[in-house]
């Protein structure tokens, strides 16, 4: 028998946490549909994503919150969260601000596709990192 969210719950309690109070979170672009960039929230992020409009993370190497673009300056202002049918991923539907949500330069992090058995890179970088990050 498979899960599906449990309409009943509180919100935040419907959702499934991992073991590390951890899901998955998936930022996506709201005007194109492109996928930018996969993430982990923990309660906090997803609380504090809520108040603000802004998009907070949990950094599981750094172990603390982090507000996308707070060094970069390229925030992701949140126009829609949903969940999956099962309630462990979240989907955020979001407009990027200075187009970059990928730490390497690029609009998104997704720029690696599988081709002739090797990944090639293919998307361009927009801004040299050593500029967005000094």
């Amino acid at each position: 028998m498979s899960h599906t969210l449990d309409l009943s719950l509180p919100w935040i309690e419907a959702l499934r946490w991992d073991d590390d109070g951890l899901l998955p979170a998936i930022a996506q672009d709201a005007q194109s549909g492109k996928l930018l960039m996969f993430a982990y929230m923990n309660r906090d992020a997803l609380l504090e994503t809520i108040r603000t409009g802004v998009a907070v993370y949990w950094s599981r190497s750094k172990k603390r919150l982090w507000k996308k673009g707070e060094v970069s300056r390229h925030f992701q202002k949140v126009r829609a969260i949903r969940t999956d049918c099962d309630g462990d991923a979240l989907l955020l539907s979001v407009e990027q601000m200075g187009c970059i949500a990928c730490h390497t330069g690029r609009q998104s992090c997704f720029f690696h596709e599988l081709s002739d058995n090797r990944w090639q890179i293919v998307e361009p970088v927009l801004k040299n990192p050593k500029e967005i990050y000094r």
